[in-house]
């Protein structure tokens, strides 16, 4: 009687699983689908703000129907945006959602007794079930690290480059009728140039360091702290011990990614303004720690949480343990971040 009603119970949940696979295949659909249209409104928004900003440098000339459609316009395309930026975290909330429910049924089979679990059609599939759960969490973190891409890219290169060709239109206006005033702009266009090309290279730099691929971990890892220093940050600090010699490249950018998602916690999530990172290189393994005075939070909690999954923090874990390492986090309100990461490493092939 009690292995019947086991037999029931796994088959309820057996069941819910592969419905819960379903709906995540669909949401995975409408979350691609939600993206593109954030991205072709984002494209769009940018237009319309060119278009304010043109029509503010002749403000006198521009009929007052003209103004208003602009800024209608505008307004518009920017509520669209908001729209459907937040269906697509909504979309997003629901996926974190749904995951969670199927690693839930996933445990709830590993239960299963295994003689119920050799009866039971499909029980062969559990691995695959944990392994495509694991797929979707980095699938998961890969779209939003996309997304993040996608609106620094508008609010930085691309805004740039939109504000370059409206001050080359506006030199352009004013070389007949007023030199003087379209030498000074000139000037300032090579400003925002100058401003335009830095803001490039931080963001290939953080795409893929190329340095990484030449030089290795440690001076990159120098350089990057370096950069965030230049932008103003002066409360990062990193110690690097043992041994700075090269990784095998798929560990380097391993640690270098991880690090660098900590970092940007420490930094916007836990609000920090000083982090100590320390690096140590020996010949089989990787130690890192990461120290900050953030304000903190329950760390139980938000490990089992929807923070958990904004944070990055559990596929950073998986990531790590993919490579045979592990990596511990510790906090409390008020008592800032602590992070421990251990990797196994092997020289790399010269």
């Amino acid at each position: 009687m009690v292995e019947n009603s086991w037999d029931q119970f796994t088959d309820f949940c057996r069941l819910g699983s592969e419905q819960v696979q379903r709906e995540l295949r669909e949401i995975d659909l409408l979350i691609q689908q939600t993206a593109s249209e954030v991205d072709r409104f984002v494209q769009t928004n940018a237009r319309a703000v060119a278009r304010v900003r043109q029509m503010e440098s002749t403000f006198d000339t521009v009929p007052r129907d003209d103004i208003r459609k602009t800024y209608d316009t505008l307004i518009e395309n920017q509520q669209r945006l908001f729209t459907m930026r937040g269906q697509l975290e909504k979309l997003q909330s629901d996926q974190r959602n749904l995951t969670r429910i199927a690693e839930l049924y996933n445990k709830v089979l590993g239960f299963a007794p295994p003689e119920v679990a050799m009866d039971q059609p499909g029980s062969q599939d559990d691995g695959k079930d944990n392994t495509q759960a694991m797929v979707i969490s980095i699938i998961e973190a890969q779209e939003q690290e996309r997304l993040r891409l996608s609106r620094q890219m508008h609010d930085g290169p691309a805004q740039s480059l939109t504000n370059l060709v409206l001050q080359a239109e506006i030199c352009e206006r004013l070389f007949d009728r007023d030199p003087e005033r379209a030498r000074h702009e000139l000037g300032e266009l090579k400003k925002s140039v100058v401003n335009a090309f830095k803001t490039v290279k931080v963001f290939i730099f953080d795409l893929r360091p190329m340095m990484l691929d030449d030089l290795g971990l440690v001076p990159t890892m120098r350089r990057y702290v370096e950069g965030i220093t230049n932008e103003g940050f002066t409360g990062l600090t990193l110690k690097v011990t043992g041994k700075d010699r090269r990784l095998a490249p798929h560990k380097e950018i391993t640690i270098f990614r991880v690090i660098q998602a900590l970092i940007h916690i420490a930094r916007e999530q836990d609000q920090a303004t000083n982090i100590v990172t320390h690096l140590n290189i020996e010949d089989d393994e990787v130690r890192m720690t990461m120290e900050d005075n953030g304000v903190g939070f329950e760390i139980d909690e938000t490990l089992t949480s929807p923070d958990a999954v904004r944070l990055n923090l559990p596929t950073l874990r998986e990531r790590i343990e993919m490579l045979n390492g592990t990596i511990r986090f510790a906090s409390a309100p008020g008592k800032g971040l602590r992070v421990s990461l251990r990797l196994p490493v092997e020289v790399a092939n010269p």
